[in-house]
């Protein structure tokens, strides 16, 4: 299957709330390589690779968890992978 990149930015109540730390453990759940971090603007930006699929059922499972009442709005682009990830990580 061919490999894609997403990136999903989150608004809402997600700094200081453990937002990137759960969203690392729920990709420990799946095939995607990738990173997550706070912004200036008080949003959180995923980067993540893996299949559209494996993608689609991560940010599901994001928006199902305990995280999804915490979002305000997900803002999503779907890109090529740049094959730059070595794992999961949280950034800052």
């Amino acid at each position: 299957m061919s490999r894609c990149q997403l990136q999903a930015y989150y608004s809402g109540r997600v700094q200081g709330v453990g937002f990137r730390y759960r969203v690392k453990n729920l990709a420990a759940g799946f095939e995607v390589l990738g990173s997550v971090r706070n912004l200036a603007d008080g949003r959180v930006e995923l980067v993540a690779e893996g299949t559209k699929e494996e993608l689609q059922e991560f940010q599901k499972i994001i928006r199902e968890s305990e995280l999804g009442s915490l979002i305000r709005n997900e803002e999503t682009n779907w890109n090529e992978p740049k094959n730059e990830f070595k794992g999961f990580q949280i950034i800052g």
